[in-house]
Order: structure tokens, then sequence, then C-alpha cells
């Protein structure tokens, strides 16, 4: 294999995207005669047809390694996973990967060896991640690869090829050198950017900020934010006729309101559609009542409804194993918050459950505060649109394995 054209490419590659210089020379290149292309597994090794090599000029050759390095500090293949995409998918998701990666090659002079795949190939709008692609794209193409193909390998879609080597062995970097050079790729994208030097592509900012973006406990943050509304509804104190004053006996002829603080009711809203693991919820929803209690909230004080499409069970529960999680159909959390509404007394504290296929009211339901739990990876896991939830619910992502 020509080394030498190897590392001009790599050095050209580098050039033109200079935040993905210690990725794109992290990775260890491995010939494979008769591959027919270039892929990459999930130890950041690349694999290269030497005959390829010799076809494709450097332009071509460092633009798609620009590409395969952006499989693989965006961990693509972590996110096949999470998304549950199985061999029969594994192709679907490797074109809404090489969409959402390709939307993000901005540089004029990159060269792409064959067909490029763009989120307009799929249909789709630009700008939108790889887990919309799978659910929206259109992937009856006439043209597409055809399955024996290397594709982009096990480093986009997570499904090991034969020609792969195992582990780290042949110069494969181990899980936690990958996480530090994702990091490091991250800060230098967002450092380039602020510098002004060149354009970087609103996709790589997005994924850089969002790489680099503390992890919190989901407890703490959902805590606070149930109590937040709990403090709301118990700070609604106001006066009422409905008991006397205790300022009554200094004027008999005169009838005092009280003042009144309302005493919260919280009702918890379970999203039982298909799309949604039930013992996943079940372990959700029993943390969620330790959260309740923990902020306050008694046990003859909390309801949980079960819906999908429609209500299928309302109950007034004194612990989460009593809860029977009925449905498995379509997904309307509307209807479960209007049917929320309508219970007395009325709820003034909802906790929404969901994988976040679902449509949401157009408005806020008039005197409840709204917490919304989203539960799983970003952009849902089985396989539905993900809706955008509303701006007037506090809204917390629930990692159940955390």
């Amino acid at each position: 294999m020509d080394l030498h054209k190897v590392a001009a490419a790599r050095l050209w590659a580098a050039a033109r995207h200079p935040y993905l210089a210690s990725a794109l020379f992290a990775s260890t290149v491995v010939a494979v005669p008769e591959l027919g292309g270039a892929s990459v597994d999930e130890a950041w090794r690349l694999y290269v047809d030497p005959e390829v090599v010799d076809e494709w000029t450097v332009a071509e050759l460092g633009s798609l390694m620009v590409h395969h390095t952006g499989h693989l500090v965006r961990d693509h293949a972590g996110r096949a996973r999470t998304l549950g995409v199985d061999h029969a998918r594994a192709a679907d998701w490797a074109l809404a990967a090489d969409a959402e990666i390709n939307d993000d090659l901005v540089h004029p002079d990159l060269r792409l060896p064959g067909e490029v795949v763009l989120p307009a190939t799929l249909g789709c709008e630009h700008g939108r991640l790889a887990e919309e692609y799978i659910n929206l794209g259109d992937f009856h193409m006439p043209d597409r690869a055809h399955p024996d193909e290397p594709g982009c390998g096990s480093g986009a879609d997570a499904q090991p090829r034969p020609w792969e080597l195992a582990g780290d062995a042949g110069g494969g970097l181990p899980p936690g050198e990958r996480e530090l050079l994702a990091c490091q790729t991250a800060s230098r994208v967002l450092d380039y950017a602020k510098s002004g030097r060149g354009r970087v592509a609103t996709g790589w900012q997005r994924w850089a900020e969002e790489r680099l973006e503390p992890r919190v406990d989901w407890r703490r943050v959902l805590a606070a934010e149930i109590r937040k509304g709990i403090t709301t509804v118990a700070g609604r104190a106001d006066y009422s006729y409905r008991r006397p004053s205790r300022r009554a006996g200094s004027s008999p002829q005169v009838v005092l309101p009280a003042l009144e603080r309302p005493v919260p009711e919280v009702a918890v809203l379970c999203d039982t559609s298909g799309s949604m693991e039930d013992a996943d919820l079940a372990k959700v929803l029993a943390e969620v009542e330790g959260l309740l209690r923990g902020v306050g909230v008694g046990r003859s004080s909390l309801r949980v409804l079960a819906v999908d499409a429609a209500v299928h069970t309302t109950r007034r529960v004194t612990s989460a194993s009593l809860v029977e999680l009925v449905g498995g159909g379509g997904t309307d959390m509307s209807v479960g918050i209007e049917g929320a509404a309508r219970l007395r007394p009325r709820p003034s504290v909802l906790v929404v459950l969901t994988d976040g296929m679902t449509p949401w009211p157009a408005e806020a339901p008039k005197g409840m505060e709204v917490v919304i739990g989203l539960i799983g990876a970003e952009g849902g896991t089985g396989g539905g649109q993900v809706w955008a939830t509303p701006a007037w619910a506090r809204v917390v992502r629930v990692d159940h394995a955390a």
C-alpha cells in the first residue's frame, strides 16, 4: 500500500479541518486487499484496499478520512446501539449517519469518491441528526449500495465486519482514549469557531457543545423541577370564605375570609405506548415516587395515569409497585394531559414520563405545573417520530441506566 499517499491524504485533511487533526492522526491504517473501499471500526482503525488507494487522488482519500473521522468522534456506533439498530436496519442507519456527516463537510476542496449521500438524497431537510433521518428518510433508492459492500464499517453502525480486528489489537484504541480524543476534538471545534480563522459547520458546533455539556444526575434535576412546581402551587395562597378567619371573634358582625394555602395534588402520567419498555418505565416510576416523597408529597396525594392514545387507568396509589402499566398502542400525551385536567381534585403538578414520541397540546393546561421526564436516549428508542417538547413545560432528560 502507498503509505506516502496515505500520509499526504492525512496532512491534506488536517490542513482543511485543523480541529480534527488529533483524531485524524489517531487512526491506525490497516490494509485489506480486495475490500473494494474503506471503512472504520469502533477501535478507530481505518481499513483500506491498497488498490483503491492507488486509484483515488490525495483529495479523495483525505476527504474520506474526514468523513470516517466524523463517524468515530460523533460515536455513530454507540448511538446506533442505543437506538437499537439491528442488522436489518444497519444499512439505513449508515445512510442516515452519512447524511449527517456529509451535510457538515463544508470545505470546497472536499471530494468524496462515488455518490455522496446528503439529507436531500433521503428526502429530508438539512441540519438534522442521524436519529431523525432514519425515522423520516426515504431509503428505497435504486442505486443504493449492495449489502455485501463494506460501507463505513462497525465504526458507523456497530455491526462487526469479517475483516475487522478484535479489540484493541493492531493499533486499535481503548475506550478511554477514544473518549479523550472525542472530548479534545469537541474542544478544538469550539476554539476554532471562536477564533474566526475559518468556517465550522453548524452541525459540528452543535455536536461539540452537546459533547462538552456537563453531565448532571437526572434525579437531582427532576427533583428540583418538581420542587419548583410544588413551591409555585403552594405559593398561590389567597383569602377564602370556605373556612372562618381566626380573627372572626374580634368582629362578630362581619364574616372575614381566612388565608388559605392550597395543598399540592400530584399526578404522574405514564406513557405505556408500544415504543416504551415496561421494565424501564417501572424503574423510573419507582424512582420518581421516591423523589416525590423527598419533596414532601405524601402517598395519599399521588395519582398515576397509564396512557398511550387513551387514558387506560387512573389510580391513587401508595406505592409504585401497585401501578398497572397497561396500553401498548400509539401515543398521544395530549389525551393524557386532558384526562389529568378532568381529575377531581384537579392535580396542581403533573409529571409526564414518556420517550417523547408523542404530540403535545398547543397550550399549557390551566392551573397545572407540568414537568416532562424524557426517558431514554435523545432521538428516542422506538423508531418513531420524536416531537418537540412544549415551551410551557419543564423538561428533564431521564437516563434510566444512570
